[in-house]
């Protein structure tokens, strides 16, 4: 086969980012030049060598000004003089696609790998020309037989799962997307296409578990954790007392309960749940740490520190642990212990931004009974700033809804005459 003798190195594909189950959008014309294979070959072997280097070379600056006719010309008069030459076929398959001329790509992706069958790149073309005229499983082979030769390519898994979700295989997509995220941890439409791929399994999970039975434990604990995620807490626990009722030692229930019991301002009663929790299953390390910050809260230093250093020798991640040791450290009168726990909680970057507002009140707390006035006062300080920011910042997020609604701003009331 006459091909040239120095062979065209690819940068890794990038396909124009997916849209879930709509048509993909053109590519950008920076992609398009990460794949052409045009490079100067002095040792080419065909006769009309500086001619075909100067159609290639013709061809990718006239995509890159935006002719893309004139770029097609260039690269089909390549393939008419050295019909051999693979990577002119799939130079002129993405114009193709550019142009969204699908038909016309799949001819030239397809020649391009008959001449050369793992041409890095043109089976992925040709899964995305397929999945633009709905040919969902023409687009899976060729995805799969992408994925085979570059298994380290994200794209090619990305691909392959949004062919996967179009074509109704929801399972089937949210593995290939799981390997794309793994190759490319930050890219954004892999992780959306992902989360679209594991709700539907979720969905699909669901609906077949109302189908087998309706008043099975598990639905309600279902439709606890919705209630619970849109904030509606007492049809949350609602929901979970019905599953107790069913399953009154099943591991997991007494916690969630508890923890809406905690949102809905019933502390007293997650405190039980919490306990009954962990005679059920003593390992629930969440269990441990929730009721430890109970405890903790409420006045009682010692047995809080004690469960929540207990719930850290199991997890030592858990989240905001410092500034509720702090609280339990002050309950002791430990106020040297205290302070410096607060200070890890604010200088965490997982803390949230309310517990860092109650963690520099405590601190200056605690430096007060410290007798350090000086540092008690700029404690204080920052604890108010920090207090006013967020309502500037509440007052901003009001003002800018009520102006996307078109309502008026709130009257400001008269002094009475």
């Amino acid at each position: 086969m006459n091909m040239p003798t120095d062979r065209p190195i690819f940068s890794r594909t990038r396909p124009s980012k997916p849209c879930f189950l709509k048509p993909v959008s053109g590519f950008t014309r920076g992609c398009m030049f990460c794949l052409l294979a045009f490079f100067c070959c002095p040792g080419y072997a065909f006769a009309q060598t500086s001619t075909v280097t100067e159609k290639m070379r013709h061809g990718t600056e006239a995509l890159r000004q935006g002719h893309l006719e004139e770029a097609a010309e260039s690269f089909a008069s390549v393939t008419q003089s050295s019909p051999q030459f693979a990577e002119a076929h799939f130079n002129l398959a993405l114009v193709r696609e550019e142009q969204g001329r699908n038909e016309e790509a799949i001819a030239s992706l397809q020649k391009a790998l008959s001449l050369e069958p793992r041409l890095r790149g043109a089976n992925l073309f040709l899964a995305i020309a397929h999945y633009r005229l709905n040919h969902f499983d023409k687009a899976i082979a060729a995805l799969q037989k992408e994925t085979s030769y570059y298994p380290s390519d994200a794209n090619a898994w990305m691909w392959l799962g949004v062919v996967q979700l179009a074509s109704e295989s929801p399972e089937e997509a949210a593995a290939a997307l799981d390997k794309a995220v793994k190759l490319a941890p930050e890219n954004v439409d892999i992780l959306y296409n992902r989360g679209r791929a594991h709700l539907l399994v979720s969905k699909n999970s669901y609906e077949k578990m109302f189908q087998i039975d309706p008043n099975s434990w598990r639905v309600h604990q279902v439709i606890a954790q919705a209630d619970a995620e849109a904030d509606r807490h007492e049809d949350a626990i609602a929901e979970y007392l019905v599953a107790i009722q069913q399953v009154p030692r099943q591991p997991g229930l007494h916690e969630e309960l508890g923890t809406e019991y905690i949102k809905a301002g019933k502390p007293e009663l997650a405190e039980g749940e919490f306990q009954q929790e962990l005679e059920i299953d003593p390992n629930n390390v969440l269990a441990r740490y929730k009721l430890g910050t109970l405890e903790a809260e409420r006045g009682e230093g010692a047995k809080g520190k004690e469960l929540i250093e207990g719930a850290l020798r199991q997890n030592p991640a858990l989240k905001d642990s410092a500034y509720y040791l702090g609280r339990a450290e002050m309950e002791l009168g430990n106020n040297d212990a205290a302070a410096e726990a607060f200070k890890r909680a604010i200088s965490s970057p997982d803390t949230d931004s309310e517990i860092i507002q109650q963690a520099w009140y405590q601190l200056g707390v605690v430096y007060r009974r410290l007798h350090r006035i000086e540092d008690a006062q700029k404690a204080f300080a920052t604890f108010q700033r920090l207090k006013d920011e967020e309502a500037q910042r509440i007052q901003e997020r009001l003002k800018k809804k009520r102006e996307a609604s078109g309502a008026a701003p709130p009257s400001v009331p008269q002094n009475p005459r």
